[in-house]
């Protein structure tokens, strides 16, 4: 069984990561959406808020699963026995930033990094964006699945 782990805040989801679970269901037999916890880091949205935004927004679909963790991502690939960490690339900082922890992954592990181009009409997407656009009282739902609801 493939098994890929997508780590990120999710702080949201947004339609790039979307596209980018989407697309590993195709490739993986399992795609883990593993929310990472940093108590040093402020979010908009709790923990339970976007695991559940995440759910919702693959409710149907057997083959993503939502968990958080703590620590190194590859010491959760092998509590899960994932081989493959999947990541999503917008542009060319993205790519340097990635490759970097990518060979620290390989180094320190056999866990593969599996990198899967953004698609054009959600390159420009960030999870900072959305959130800055939902603290100024714009349109946020045209860059995030309809599982994201603002209270």
């Amino acid at each position: 069984m493939k098994k890929a782990i997508f780590p990120g805040s999710f702080d949201p989801i947004t339609l790039g990561h979307f596209d980018i679970i989407q697309r590993g269901i195709s490739l993986f037999d399992e795609v883990i959406v593993a929310i990472g916890v940093n108590a040093e880091k402020k979010y908009m949205f709790s923990l339970e808020e976007r695991k559940l935004f995440i759910e919702k927004a693959f409710l149907n679909e057997p083959k993503v699963r939502v968990i958080t963790y703590e620590g190194l991502t590859i010491d959760l690939c092998r509590k899960e026995k994932a081989d493959f960490i999947l990541r999503g690339l917008r542009n060319p900082a993205d790519f340097e930033f990635e490759k970097a922890i990518a060979h620290t992954n390989r180094k320190l592990s056999k866990i593969e990094t599996v990198f899967l181009l953004t698609a054009s009409k959600t390159s420009y997407i960030s999870s900072s964006i959305v959130r800055d656009v939902i603290r100024n009282g714009g349109d946020y739902s045209v860059l995030v699945p309809e599982s994201v609801k603002v209270k």
